[in-house]
């Protein structure tokens, strides 16, 4: 797939709530997840099986999604990132409307590295 297609198919896929399917399809096994310091939760996880781990323990924590919205992503090189916003009720600390960047890299056809910006 070039990094085109990896960028569309993943906003398809999480745009569906198939967040797994996108971890399993797109990213590769050695694939490394970082969080901003502070974060609640893991900040970096490597490997594969650990990305889609850490995924569970984020939805664990909600309660309820309400909406969100992506923009179009911008690809440049072998990276591609897109803005996104998510509104959800979380277990404890209520409803709460989240800002991110999100920032990949491919190589040799699949996500090896996906960073997320926003304030803690």
């Amino acid at each position: 797939m070039t990094i085109q297609e990896i960028a569309k198919r993943l906003l398809e896929l999480t745009d569906a709530g198939q967040y797994e399917q996108a971890q399993s399809e797109l990213y590769a096994t050695n694939a490394v997840s970082h969080e901003p310091p502070g974060s609640p939760g893991l900040q970096t996880v490597e490997g594969l099986d650990n990305i889609i781990a850490k995924g569970h323990q984020f939805m664990a924590m909600v309660e309820a999604i309400h909406g969100g919205h992506h923009t179009e992503p911008v690809i440049i090189g072998n990276h591609f990132a897109f803005a996104a916003t998510i509104d959800a009720t979380f277990k404890g600390m209520g409803r709460q409307k989240m800002e991110e960047l999100a920032v990949y890299e491919v190589k040799d056809g699949k996500i090896v590295k996906e960073q997320f910006f926003y304030t803690v």
